[in-house]
């Protein structure tokens, strides 16, 4: 009896590949294919991973590279055709000075072209290891004022910047929800799979944590970071912050499952064969409710990127010169940056185009990992 129930597979599952029928993860892949919204931001991701990871040869400038003479320099328009030929170009800047202000203004110079190409020489930069001095796009000229997305108060380029920064913001969320897993899986199998009195305390503990406002814990806990920290000590101890408040969610979705797995028969079946605890939380459980898992993880990501980017905004997290999304939209807080300038909010346009991604992708998940869905 034990033995035919211990061969029975768990919830979910299809049976063994082999018996004419798909496995789980193939029926989970099928039915997340035909969710269009999920594959279109799977695609998103990958691309801004990418974009992130190889931020120094993808950009035309470093994240430290400024011109004073271009302070909040507007957008420039690329140009795809050059006298009826095809050639990328923009056109350079006029200054003026208003005579009573003293406020300066920017104006198209279309008497003056500045050419535009690929793999073009520029900055020396390093990329795992490799010192190089090429660029995917810029000014054919090294030095000639380009700003794609418009300039900052020292004459920054925001488009470069950005791409810089999320390498910070992005793998924030990857660190941090990989520590959040460690401990919502730990913790929130351990109360779903004992139960009882186990399950009563640590759920107290989640619902305390929870009951906390989450902004002010942040702003506490990031406060007490000593001041002299490194901006590489100051990124991992944000991490840090944000995995010992971020992993309940994961702890209640995987409590949850364990309670209903647990009085399956193929879990019964475990215990009377002679299985560990251990053996059958790891062999067992845990492949049964996967889905959900890597679910609700794709769901925290966006949660861990806000958090980041909030505790910076504030200034309770990276500084200067560190560059993440929270520090570039520190600039956006004045009153020019809404009036006169704002491509300072752009970093706000890649948070919220990441997180969107992020949701639209876990959504996907989430169905397709449904053993109801069809």
């Amino acid at each position: 009896m034990a033995e035919t129930l211990a061969r029975e597979a768990p919830p979910g599952s299809a049976g063994p590949p082999g018996d004419g029928q798909a496995s789980q993860r193939t029926l989970i892949w099928r039915r997340f294919r035909r969710h269009r919204v999920a594959m279109v931001s799977l695609g998103v991701l990958a691309v801004a991973y990418l974009l992130a990871i190889f931020s120094p040869f993808v950009t035309p400038s470093s994240a430290g590279a400024y011109n004073a003479d271009y302070a909040y320099a507007p957008p420039q328009r690329v140009h795809v055709l050059d006298d009826g030929e095809l050639g990328f170009y923009v056109y350079g800047y006029r200054s003026e000075t208003d005579p009573v202000s003293l406020a300066r203004s920017f104006t198209v110079d279309e008497s003056r072209k500045i050419p535009l190409g690929f793999f073009v020489r520029g900055e020396t930069y390093s990329l795992f290891g490799i010192e190089s001095d090429v660029h995917l796009f810029g000014p054919q000229r090294a030095g000639d004022p380009f700003y794609l997305v418009g300039a900052n108060s020292q004459g920054q380029d925001v488009f470069s910047r950005t791409l810089h920064a999320a390498r910070i913001s992005m793998s924030v969320g990857l660190v941090g929800v990989f520590l959040s897993f460690v401990l919502g899986v730990l913790i929130g199998g351990i109360s779903g799979f004992f139960a009882g009195r186990v399950d009563t305390v640590i759920q107290r503990v989640i619902e305390f944590i929870i009951a906390v406002p989450a902004i002010p814990l942040w702003m506490g806990l990031s406060a007490a970071l000593p001041p002299e920290w490194s901006t590489l000590q100051i990124y991992f101890g944000i991490t840090i912050i944000l995995s010992l408040i971020g992993w309940t969610g994961l702890a209640r979705v995987v409590r949850g499952q364990f309670l209903s797995l647990r009085e399956e028969e193929f879990t019964l079946a475990a215990r009377l064969d002679g299985v560990g605890r251990l053996r059958i939380i790891v062999r067992h459980l845990l492949p049964s409710c996967a889905g959900y898992i890597i679910a609700a993880l794709t769901l925290a990501v966006p949660g861990m990127i806000l958090g980041e980017t909030t505790l910076s905004f504030l200034g309770l997290g990276m500084q200067p010169p560190a560059v993440s999304w929270g520090v570039l939209l520190q600039e956006g807080q004045n009153l020019r940056a809404l009036s006169s300038a704002p491509w300072l909010l752009f970093p706000g346009l890649a948070v919220v185009l990441v997180v969107l991604a992020f949701n639209f992708l876990g959504d996907g998940l989430r169905d397709a990992a449904d053993p109801y869905e069809r």
